[in-house]
């Protein structure tokens, strides 16, 4: 077998594709769970600030959908929001 691959049972690998979050959806909830911060340090470090909603925002090409009315849900694409967050990790940790 050549060095770059591996092998996985049928079994490991679907698990694997379950776990990816390519093409999932989250809530705010979700993400709360994945980040293991609350929705308020969420909004107040990472959704509301303009150097970063302008990124996030679906309207501006992002992948946050922010709630226009009482009582609509936050939308997070979770491939793209896992990424923002690895990529600008010290942007947001770093500078407090």
């Amino acid at each position: 077998m050549p060095t770059d691959q591996v092998l996985v049972s049928k079994i490991e690998l679907e698990e694997l594709k379950e776990k990816s979050p390519i093409g999932v959806y989250l809530t705010m909830k979700k993400l709360e769970e994945r980040t293991g911060k609350k929705h308020e340090w969420l909004k107040e470090n990472i959704l509301y600030p303009t150097k970063y909603k302008k990124i996030l925002y679906v309207q501006n090409g992002g992948f946050v959908y922010y709630p226009q009315v009482k009582g609509e849900k936050w939308t997070f694409l979770a491939s793209k929001m896992a990424g923002f967050l690895e990529d600008n990790f010290y942007s947001i940790f770093g500078s407090k």
